[in-house]
């Protein structure tokens, strides 16, 4: 992390937009390319516009868990993309400066408050050699945030190969994976708030997820 972070709020703001000394090197890329890095970058920028905004409702948990399982949804169908795209390729054998990284850790701690009963989940990173690890949903939605955030940076300086090099490989490597977990998490979370079922030792999950979602009183079972 660079010791100067800029400030979060002016980071986000026009995100998807090349600065304006970019319009030479992106002149450049051919225009199925532009567009394909537009969509992305209009997508990473509305999900990190929206974690953002989530994680400054204080008293939203409810909401955000909704919130959360759209945005996630929205951001995965851009990876989805990438994913069944040929393989980028940087210009350069080293990523070019596109300066200091964004601060995302007070965003972090917010959505931890917000979501505290529920933030630490397990999860199988790799189906193939499963392995349960536990995580923090605040923590995997900020890794996702950050990823994003890197290629946007790359994408506003015009540098659109790099931009969606950044994003595939992240995609692939990362955020993909961190992301269909979160979502499969909160999607568990409105299925034992929904969902009436005589499942062993479920009450204390049922109880945790009724009060984040705001029902009140459980449903008799």
């Amino acid at each position: 992390m660079d010791e100067h972070p800029i400030d979060v709020d002016k980071a986000l703001a026009e995100l998807a937009r090349p600065l304006p000394g970019a319009a030479d090197a992106v002149a450049k890329v051919d225009v199925g390319t532009q567009a394909l890095a537009q969509q992305v970058a209009d997508s990473a920028a509305s999900f990190l516009l929206a974690l953002h905004e989530i994680s400054r409702d204080a008293d939203g948990g409810g909401r955000a868990i909704s919130l959360l399982l759209l945005e996630i949804s929205q951001v995965l169908l851009a990876g989805a993309q990438l994913g069944a795209q040929r393989d980028f390729t940087p210009r350069a054998e080293y990523q070019p400066d596109i300066g200091p990284e964004t601060d995302l850790d007070p965003m972090r701690m917010r959505l931890a408050a917000i979501l505290e009963p529920v933030d630490t989940y397990s999860l199988v990173f790799d189906p193939y050699a499963p392995e349960v690890v536990e995580s923090q949903l605040s923590d995997d939605l900020t890794s996702i945030a950050s990823d994003l955030e890197t290629g946007l940076r790359h994408f506003r300086q015009g540098n659109t190969e790099e931009a969606l090099w950044w994003w595939q490989f992240s995609y692939v490597s990362s955020w993909g994976n961190l992301a269909g977990a979160a979502l499969n998490a909160l999607l568990s979370v409105v299925s034992h708030d929904r969902l009436d079922r005589e499942v062993p030792g479920e009450d204390d999950v049922l109880a945790v997820a009724d009060e984040m979602l705001g029902g009140g009183t459980p449903a008799p079972r």
